[in-house]
């Protein structure tokens, strides 16, 4: 059986985080679990989250083409990812709740800092290598334990100097190598139970409309005020878990 609660929390948080994504390209994980563990626990928002990740990154990738070009560039990011996510979930499943959610809180307010922080020095070609390693065991472990990997992804690929295109390529590809090992792990530990992957199916739509409807605020309205409104709602959304944790928990 579906709970409404949980099902209107989600589709609320999906249908705005659908929207982010679609603006921004990244976004879709922070952002519904942000707003979903305003009424529910870390684990359960993060299980929802995980087939609406998995479904639109894999869209995103498909969508933009060049699929090989993409796994063979990023491929020592991809396959490091794999592994720490994989690695990190099952080593850490009995982190308390209050554990989570304080880093939940930094890793989204991480996520505000790499978007409002600019341009970051650049990485040069010959580090490319080290470069994609380091930051794939950092977007590995905070993935493993949050499902939020855009900040670190983000800042390689910033420091990249990823064009529009090729970061929307990518993220997608990375996201979508990352998402398959958590969702393995949540059904083997028993996070993902039957129905809760039945809410995470059905969010997909919602995702799928915010993620219409942020193509067209790109299209229509300036990117960079909706851009700071929503970091500005994340910081805050940051700061009340880190508070939940510390003074409610």
């Amino acid at each position: 059986m579906f709970d409404p609660t949980i099902l209107l929390v989600a589709s609320l948080a999906f249908l705005l985080a659908g929207a982010i994504k679609g603006v921004a390209g990244l976004g879709l994980p922070t952002a519904a679990i942000a707003g979903m563990t305003l009424v529910l626990e870390p684990r359960v928002a993060i299980a929802i989250v995980l087939f609406p990740m998995l479904v639109l990154n894999c869209w995103q990738w498909i969508s933009t083409g060049q699929l090989l070009r993409s796994a063979r560039q990023y491929a020592p990011f991809a396959i490091v990812l794999f592994v720490c996510v994989a690695a990190t979930t099952f080593s850490t499943k009995d982190v308390p709740e209050q554990m989570l959610m304080i880093l939940l809180g930094v890793v989204i307010a991480l996520f505000v800092f790499v978007s409002w922080s600019g341009r970051l020095p650049e990485l040069p070609l010959k580090y490319d290598l080290w470069g994609q390693v380091g930051f794939a065991v950092v977007a590995g472990v905070i993935g493993g334990m949050t499902s939020a990997w855009a900040a670190p992804m983000g800042m390689y690929l910033n420091m990249r100097d990823t064009q529009k295109q090729e970061f929307i390529r990518a993220s997608g590809f990375l996201i979508t190598v990352g998402s398959l090992p958590l969702i393995f792990a949540y059904a083997r530990l028993g996070f993902m139970t039957g129905p809760l992957a039945l809410t995470s199916l059905v969010m997909i739509v919602p995702a799928m409309v915010g993620f219409g409807l942020g193509a067209l605020v790109r299209n229509r309205l300036s990117q960079e005020i909706f851009r700071n409104v929503v970091l500005v709602v994340f910081l805050l959304l940051a700061l009340n878990l880190i508070r939940r944790a510390v003074f409610v928990g």
